[in-house]
């Protein structure tokens, strides 16, 4: 991946309705060439126009990052992972989840038609998984469907993965890359709202921790969740 962040401006080429709540967006456009391949799962900064159909306003990345045109109105900046990237097609996909209006990036995309302009910034981000694991563990929720779907396509045949998923309800399970030793689980709420929601955290607690057994976890999905399994994994002993 490159060494510094750049902010590129693309065009919406298709729209997917992967499920009544996810929207599969791909994009493209002139400045999408020299965009790094094998970046499924990394992060990448949305920066999302007032309105869908309005260009935004682009940085410059510098030396102590990015650096906005004065008198700019800056576009809202939302985090997500890079779904797939074609560079033979020219396209890149991204995955949002449609809340309606409750979100900035939801907004865009429930209205977002073909033709239409969003700003890239990255990728970069962490490391997606530790290779010396002896097991994986990723937890997550639709939101970081694009993230733990890059993981399981790039750990070894030997890898012994569970896969432990939370969905509002039935229709919005997707399905997983295919793996030989991969052990996924689906979780649904039925209409209980995320943050209140204990399944996922319930599901961690009753994991077999082997003493001295090496486990990397992959963590992402609804705030609360995402901070009360954080602590439960920090209390496990070494």
């Amino acid at each position: 991946m490159s060494a510094r962040p750049r902010a590129r401006l693309l065009w919406v080429t298709r729209i997917d309705e992967r499920t009544p709540q996810m929207r599969r967006i791909a994009l493209g456009g002139e400045e999408l060439a020299g965009f790094p391949t094998g970046c499924e799962g990394a992060h990448i900064k949305l920066l999302l126009p007032a309105a869908p159909g309005e260009i935004p306003v682009l940085p410059q990345f510098g030396e102590h990052g990015p650096v906005w045109p004065e008198d700019a109105a800056r576009p809202v900046v939302r985090t997500y992972s890079v779904a797939r990237f074609d560079a033979d097609a020219g396209e890149l996909e991204i995955d949002i989840v449609l809340h309606g209006d409750d979100g900035p990036a939801s907004c865009w995309a429930s209205n977002a038609k073909v033709g239409d302009p969003l700003g890239v910034a990255g990728p970069g981000g962490p490391e997606l998984f530790r290779a010396d694991a002896a097991r994986h563990l990723l937890i997550g929720d639709p939101s970081s469907y694009a993230l733990i779907c890059a993981v399981i396509a790039r750990l070894p045949a030997q890898a012994r993965i569970d896969a432990l998923l939370e969905v509002p309800d039935a229709s919005e399970i997707q399905p997983l890359p295919a793996h030989p030793r991969l052990q996924a689980r689906w979780f649904s709420r039925e209409g209980e709202a995320a943050g209140a929601s204990r399944r996922l955290l319930e599901a961690v607690r009753a994991m077999p921790w082997p003493h001295g057994e090496t486990v990397s976890v992959t963590l992402a999905g609804e705030s609360a969740q995402v901070v009360a399994i954080r602590d439960l994994l920090a209390r496990l002993p070494d």
